[in-house]
């Protein structure tokens, strides 16, 4: 799903095991039938102590019958193995999970991220309201799963305007992928400052910086980044405080459709591009005079300011 360091690693673990294949033998199971009825020769011994008396074979017959059925129990245990498997369980189990997030947005609005909101849920999908007690984190479950149910919309939306994005200057095209993205969450503004207190509970930080990496990631990608080394993470960088900067001016935006937002969202985008062009400036101001005064300020200078 992810265009860039998620499709490299993907691509990075197929190269790697391309030509090596791990085969595995399924494991037998071998039914060993204990029951047997034995039946003793009719000879006796004649003197216990005697050794030229023969001795008496003991002969061994299987019983059909308990055979017959030690093997059909065998089968009907494997068989209800087989239909309470844990992977169609596990499925099942994750299908009925991305239901209940899915509905327990509709009652965000008025319930907030909250456990109330997810038994609402529940309900409306008819499960039992204790399907919420298996959500280990409950509230941030909900908002992670928002977030990454955004991250596919814009994906889509990527997908499916790409030609006319490749029309658009860098700037215009990472302001309107910003907006498209904020707008999703403009339906639940009033409730949102509760979802980003719970994305900075310390148990929660790790997902959530995940999710926004990947967002500023597949905005830089859409815009035709193709940086490299310390340039990719910090373009990645300022576009996680730009978008974070417009996140926040929209819990207090009073306008109406967010205008105010949208107009500080393209000012601070386009002051990100026009220092990244001043830093240009300077970086060929110092070639020039590098070339008068000697490689040592030219030096100086590409260091500062890859820093």
């Amino acid at each position: 799903m992810y265009r860039t360091v998620a499709s490299r690693l993907l691509h990075t673990a197929k190269h790697f095991n391309g030509n090596t294949g791990l085969r595995f033998r399924l494991p037998q199971t071998f039914i060993t039938s204990s029951r047997f009825s034995t039946t003793d020769n009719t000879q006796p011994f004649s003197n216990p102590h005697s050794i030229n008396d023969p001795i008496p074979v003991v002969s061994t017959t299987e019983n059909p019958s308990l055979s017959d059925s030690t093997s059909s129990t065998s089968s009907s245990s494997d068989e209800d193995s087989r239909r309470f498997e844990t992977p169609r369980s596990g499925a099942k189990y994750e299908e009925e999970h991305t239901r209940l997030l899915q509905v327990s947005l509709t009652h965000v609005i008025k319930m907030g991220w909250t456990e109330e909101a997810l038994i609402a849920g529940a309900k409306d999908v008819g499960l039992s309201p204790s399907i919420v007690g298996s959500l280990s984190r409950k509230e941030a479950a909900l908002v992670e799963f928002f977030m990454d149910d955004c991250l596919q919309r814009l994906i889509d939306r990527i997908d499916s305007e790409r030609e006319s994005l490749k029309n658009l200057t860098p700037s215009d095209c990472i302001s309107k992928l910003i907006r498209f993205r904020l707008e999703m969450q403009g339906p639940y503004i009033s409730t949102w400052p509760q979802a980003l207190s719970i994305q900075a509970q310390p148990a929660n930080v790790p997902t959530s910086f995940k999710q926004r990496a990947m967002l500023v990631d597949e905005i830089w990608h859409a815009a035709g980044d193709n940086g490299s080394e310390i340039d990719w993470y910090a373009k990645r960088a300022v576009l996680g405080g730009i978008y974070s900067a417009a996140e926040i001016y929209m819990l207090t935006d009073g306008s109406a459709d967010f205008r105010d937002t949208w107009a500080f969202l393209d000012a601070r985008v386009k002051d990100a591009f026009n220092l990244k062009k001043t830093i240009q400036e300077v970086q060929y101001l110092g070639e020039a005079v590098g070339a008068g005064l000697g490689n040592s300020f030219q030096e100086f200078a590409g260091k500062v300011f890859r820093r």
